[in-house]
């Protein structure tokens, strides 16, 4: 066959019109960006096109036509097709502004263009994108408002590939093209020459593209090339309307070889310049090497080719545009950013060496990137920027007003935070008064100093043993602690950091180390790796931007240990070292960095999980859960007021009276923390929120009750969650009032420990989940009670047996709840002397504490959550260990004198407390001598 068609589409089609303004035309097989600022019919194409997408398939392409605007330089029979009437408009201009044109000024060729998306988001200057497919001739215009849109016919591109015409057009058409990309790297190496743009890689990548088409492809390389080289509008509507491939050439032939002769000639000028200057006539190979570098570093970046597959940009000279043209210098950028940054001296001297490195690479290479990344991170990273801390005459009672403000209680770590800023205040003051000595003695040397280097123009001499020392003193700068606070969740651990920082006026980072299972995201990656980037504690400074913020290392106790990936806890030590911390290295920057300024602040729900070792260089701060009491403040101060405003209430809308709170409190939260009381105090104002609403709807709002009763929480919160455990009304003999502090904290409350005696053989049995300890402590009460039974008169004889004929149940209610604890030990001496004198116990006295075999009474824990779940008990009367004294002084006011707290140190002395009118003012056989 003589002749064959590439390709045919189909014969008629309508799609939007996007007009462009010259020089700009689409070219089947390249790529354009059409600004879309001010084009109003471009963004009505893009809403109808978006509009219409969820029904269409998801890999469907986004197609318009890209019509140019007509030029009164083409002449019919070159192509200009008019719709109206097809003959040349004489003396009338056709309208170049796309928005404001009419069916009469589009062109009669257009290309279906495929929409790859939009960019310049960041420079402020939209684009849309768009890569040609296929000519098509505009049939006619159907629509000009809000946006073009126009019947489309196909065109059908005729190849003779047996033309031996066409055969030496397509020849010459890829000598032609080799021969200019040969001239654009030439003069890209030469001075003053036109601005053209063209890295090695992109060269080579173009000659291959060239090197590959065969003449069934002339018509494809032709488009390629005309959107290469800088063509007229006028030259591109032809090359657009040029269907034969033939035509299609000769054009784009012409414009090659007037491209060519320019560059020749700026080129000649640029060498003969260059002989004149060199001494021997001619550049030497170093000569030229030099010059190309000093090119690609004064462009900073290389542009590539537009049209080519996946190499944005483009190459031009004389008038054409170019991508590189309008970016700053990076390096020069870069090296003013180092500048700016204030680097370390060790820093500094990295950079320096990184910057040089960079200078005499080539873009191109896959090193640079990884360079000049490193070199940004450098300049982002606060070597001395530091925030100023607010300490003047006001500042410890600002901070206190700030610490009480948001949080209710946690008196230690309050106190503690004070001790902190006073420290820093007395440093600061410590540190100005050495300054004004340094001043005193420099002005008290330097006037006879000037005087003789005015006479002798001498230097001036070293500074005295005297001023060094003190300038020595002045670097002496406190260390900031490494806080870690313990407490169980829902206690205000991160909430705490942030009115820390709030209170010092530095800036606040949270890292989250909960799952981190991996050493570099602590210490950073190496820069060998491909991806590398520094750990989460660079990561954090470079993002505050400042040396000396507050970081919250949060959830430290759920960082994971040593696996196939390092240890993250070892990788922590000297982070959390404040004698080491000062030269922390990480392992992508590799260059100490300061992290003595930072005040780090860690927190954990318990410490089995931290390795001892990180335990020890942390400060452990403890936070208790709330009371009852607490709890109660915390949610009139600060949640009811923050869940009315988050549910759209005012204060009048609702009120929620302290009866209902504390209801709320006991019967629905039994929690350390106050998160699910928050819940809780939510839905109470959720409902009020619904109340009110349908109230201010309807018009009722006469009859609407803002106060919440307590018959209103059980329809909105449901059934109450937890019952709490009163006093008995009535007393009987072996049974007593214990103390228990559940195990997550913050609710203490009271515990009954029943004990009935039966015939039997000395069995003693244990029901109520009891735990190890507790059944300890019943074994050895059992054996104390035994053991002087005589001396308590339940036996008649020293040797007799009291359980010979008898076996006892111990039982503690609440049997599905787990009990244990070195608590109930005399509790249950007390039970067992109640049960086997028959002397009931009164139903208002409770105790707590640990006893011995030799009688003594020891110390236990929970005092504070204990005796405040007693008060609420109904307790009047508690005994506690003489070792818990101290403890009593941290109680609450409300504890301290709704009852009356008795100590004891010996089994003797709570005895003769609870039965005073039968053992008081006895003196035990076992008891000991406190001398």
């Amino acid at each position: 066959m003589g002749k064959s068609s590439s390709k045919t589409i189909m014969d008629t089609k309508v799609l939007p019109l996007i007009p462009l303004a010259p020089p700009l035309a689409v070219l089947p097989s390249t790529t354009l960006k059409i600004p879309i600022a001010n084009r109003s019919d471009i963004a009505a194409i893009l809403a109808k096109i978006y509009s219409i997408s969820p029904n269409a398939r998801p890999d469907a392409a986004i197609t318009v036509a890209c019509v140019p605007l007509n030029s009164l330089h083409v002449a019919p029979s070159d192509g200009k097709l008019l719709i109206d009437d097809g003959k040349e408009k004489e003396g009338e201009a056709y309208q170049i502004d796309p928005v404001h044109a009419t069916r009469r000024d589009v062109f009669g060729y257009a290309c279906v263009a495929k929409v790859s998306g939009v960019q310049g988001r960041r420079q402020g200057e939209l684009s849309l994108v768009v890569e040609g497919l296929e000519r098509v001739k505009v049939v006619d215009v159907v629509q000009e408002r809000p946006y073009f849109e126009g019947v489309l016919g196909s065109c059908e591109e005729f190849v003779d590939v047996t033309s031996s015409e066409l055969a030496e057009q397509f020849n010459q058409l890829k000598q032609l093209s080799r021969e200019l990309l040969a001239l654009v790297r030439l003069s890209s190496i030469l001075p003053r020459t036109p601005n053209v743009s063209l890295s090695p890689l992109v060269a080579r990548r173009m000659e291959l593209f060239i090197q590959r088409k065969d003449i069934a492809e002339a018509g494809i390389l032709a488009d390629f090339m005309a959107n290469v080289v800088d063509c007229t509008h006028e030259e591109k509507l032809r090359i657009l309307s040029a269907l034969d491939v033939k035509d299609r050439v000769d054009r784009v032939i012409e414009v090659l070889q007037r491209q060519i002769s320019s560059i020749q000639g700026n080129t000649r000028i640029a060498i003969s310049t260059a002989t004149m200057t060199s001494p021997v006539g001619n550049i030497d190979i170093d000569q030229l090497r030099r010059l190309q570098q000093e090119a690609l570093l004064r462009r900073g970046k290389m542009g590539a080719p537009a049209g080519m597959p996946n190499l944005p940009g483009g190459f031009s000279s004389g008038g054409g545009a170019n991508v590189g043209d309008d970016e700053p210098n990076e390096i020069e950028e870069l090296k003013k950013r180092l500048d700016d940054a204030k680097l370390s001296p060790d820093a500094d001297k990295v950079a320096q060496r990184e910057l040089q490195r960079l200078q005499k690479m080539n873009p191109a290479q896959a090193e640079y990137q990884v360079c000049r990344n490193y070199l940004e991170n450098l300049a982002e990273i606060p070597w001395t920027k530091m925030t100023v801390d607010q300490l003047d005459a006001k500042t410890l009672v600002r901070a206190r007003e700030q610490l009480d403000n948001d949080h209710y209680g946690l008196d230690k770590i309050k106190k503690r935070l004070l001790e902190y800023l006073a420290v820093l205040k007395l440093k600061e003051q410590a540190n100005r008064t050495i300054d004004e000595q340094i001043r005193a003695l420099t002005e008290t040397a330097h006037p006879k100093e000037e005087k003789e280097a005015d006479a002798g123009d001498k230097p001036a001499p070293e500074p005295s043993s005297e001023e060094l020392g003190l300038l020595e003193k002045k670097r002496m700068v406190d260390k900031s602690p490494i806080m870690l606070l313990i407490g169980p969740p829902g206690t205000g651990k991160t909430s705490l950091a942030k009115s820390i920082a709030t209170a010092l006026g530095r800036k606040f980072h949270r890292i989250s180390l909960g799952g981190v299972r991996d050493e570099a995201e602590i210490r950073g990656h190496r820069r060998t790796y491909v991806a590398a980037m520094p750990g989460l504690i660079v990561s954090g400074l470079k993002k505050v931007g400042v040396a000396n913020p507050v970081i919250l290392l949060d959830e430290i106790d759920k960082l994971s240990g040593s696996n196939h990936n390092g240890d993250p806890s070892a990788a922590m030590l000297e982070v959390l070292d404040p004698e080491q911390n000062h030269t922390f290295t990480d392992h992508y920057v590799n260059i100490p960095i300061d992290l003595s300024k930072v005040l780090f602040i860690a927190t954990a729900n318990s410490l089995e999980t931290i390795p001892p070792p990180l335990l020890d260089r942390m400060e452990t701060i403890q936070l208790s859960g709330y009371t009852t009491l607490e709890k109660r403040h915390i949610a009139e101060r600060h949640l009811i007021p923050k869940q009315i405003t988050t549910n759209g209430l005012l204060a009048e809308n609702i009120e929620i009276p302290v009866d209902v709170l504390d209801k709320v409190i006991m019967s629905y939260t039994r929690e350390s923390g106050v998160r699910n009381l928050e819940r809780e105090i939510g839905s109470v104002c959720r409902s009020k929120a619904v109340e009110y609403a349908t109230a201010k709807d309807t018009d009722t709002l006469s009859a609407y009750n803002p106060v919440v009763t307590l018959s209103d929480l059980d329809a909105i919160l449901g059934i109450e969650k937890f019952s709490e455990e009163l006093t008995e009304q009535h007393s009987r003999p072996g049974v007593v009032t214990g103390l228990v502090a559940y195990s997550t904290g913050g609710q203490g409350s009271i515990l009954f420990i029943e004990i009935a005696d039966m015939p039997g053989k000395g069995r003693v049995q244990l029901t109520g989940k009891l735990g190890d300890v507790l059944k300890e402590s019943v074994e050895v009460a059992l054996t104390w009670v035994k053991a002087h039974a005589f001396e308590l008169g339940l036996s008649s004889s020293v040797d007799e047996d009291i359980m010979k004929n008898r076996a006892i149940h111990v039982h503690c209610p609440s049997g599905a709840i787990p009990k244990d604890g070195p608590s109930a030990g005399l509790a249950h001496t007390i039970a067992l002397i109640s049960l086997f004198s028959g002397k009931p116990v009164p139903t208002t006295l409770a105790m707590t504490g640990e006893v011995s075999l030799r009688g003594r009474v020891l110390p236990v824990g929970g005092i504070k959550e204990k005796l405040i779940g007693a008060l609420r008990a109904g307790v009047e009367r508690v005994l506690l260990p003489e070792g818990n004294r101290k403890d009593a002084r941290d109680l609450p006011e409300e504890v301290t004198k709704g009852m009356q707290i008795e100590f004891v140190s010996h089994i003797w002395e709570g005895i003769g407390l609870v039965w005073p009118e039968r053992w008081g003012g006895e003196r035990g056989v076992g008891w000991e001598s406190r001398l």
